[in-house]
């Protein structure tokens, strides 16, 4: 049984280069696989190991100045889902495109899953999901607003261009959520700096919400996008009912494989016509490989390798 860990925290890091050189070094030597970026702004990764290894990483992670609380997220695999360790520098370790946004100098209020409910309930709330358009149309929060965004870096665009009032900016309270708390986090101190003056975001995000929250009383309506092999999980943090296309990577469902433009591995109807025949035939060897693997019970180095560090 492997553990593994989410994890991130802004913190202002004076020497990333030498940081990560550290947490090369200390996660090589406990067989510690995954990736792990490092920024001025702070940590952000998904790593997995044995219970042993991976406390004494943690541990030593805990032990970096301002790092004590590092939010961490666990859960258990039965293999292990990572195939190499990286541990890559970044300008930032969840992409805005915007160096000045800070959480370090300027962010949000956190607030508790427990107090969700009734934040989000208040007529005066505006509350947004900070993700992307295909996690939201697998699942949301009740009257949440879809930015629409394909990545996270459109974020700033779409406020600029909601033409929010200045009376929505001094009087009313905004409400920011994501998967486990990173984007909107920086969502916070994007709409801070662009003068939002009540801002609010979940802490730990989506799951922790699941987690901590009868389902009688939640107001999580259908399924939360995951970025590993589970794809999508309920309310119960069991695996969901979508699958994913390895094509364009986005979530579908039992019904949209019965189009006659979803071939296993290659593509769906959502990006059938967007992929080129070169891409396709590179798509169904890379498929056959990933089933000759299955068949001698190997794990192959497929699309779902890397995971996508965002939460």
């Amino acid at each position: 049984m492997y553990k593994v860990a989410a994890l991130y925290k802004f913190n202002s890091i004076k020497d990333p280069e030498k940081l990560q050189e550290e947490l090369r070094n200390v996660l090589t030597k406990h067989s510690i696989y995954g990736t792990i970026l490092v920024g001025e702004e702070g940590l952000n990764g998904t790593v997995a190991g044995s219970d042993k290894s991976m406390d004494i990483v943690l541990d030593f992670i805990r032990l970096i100045s301002g790092f004590e609380d590092i939010d961490i997220k666990y859960s258990d695999s039965n293999i292990n889902p990572f195939v190499r360790l990286k541990v890559k520098l970044k300008d930032e370790i969840v992409t805005i495109g915007d160096k000045s946004i800070d959480p370090n100098k300027i962010v949000g209020k956190y607030v508790d899953p427990s107090s969700w409910n009734n934040l989000i309930s208040d007529k005066n709330t505006i509350l947004i999901d900070a993700r992307n358009d295909y996690e939201y149309s697998i699942g949301t929060f009740k009257n949440s607003i879809n930015p629409k965004t394909t990545k996270f870096r459109d974020f700033p665009q779409w406020v600029e261009d909601e033409g929010f009032s200045e009376e929505d900016k001094k009087f009313k309270k905004v409400a920011m959520f994501c998967t486990g708390g990173i984007r909107c986090e920086k969502a916070s101190s994007y709409m801070k700096s662009a003068g939002f003056d009540d801002v609010y975001h979940l802490k730990g995000g989506i799951l922790k919400y699941l987690e901590e929250t009868p389902k009688e009383k939640s107001l999580w309506e259908g399924e939360c996008f995951v970025f590993d092999d589970r794809v999508s999980v309920d309310h119960n943090l069991e695996p969901g009912s979508y699958d994913m296309c390895h094509g364009c990577r986005m979530p579908i469902t039992e019904s949209d494989k019965e189009s006659n433009k979803y071939i296993k591995g290659v593509a769906c109807d959502k990006c059938f016509d967007t992929t080129t025949e070169e891409q396709k035939s590179r798509y169904m060897s890379r498929q056959k490989q990933v089933d000759l693997a299955k068949k001698r019970n190997q794990k192959h180095i497929g699309p779902k390798e890397e995971v996508q560090i965002r939460r």
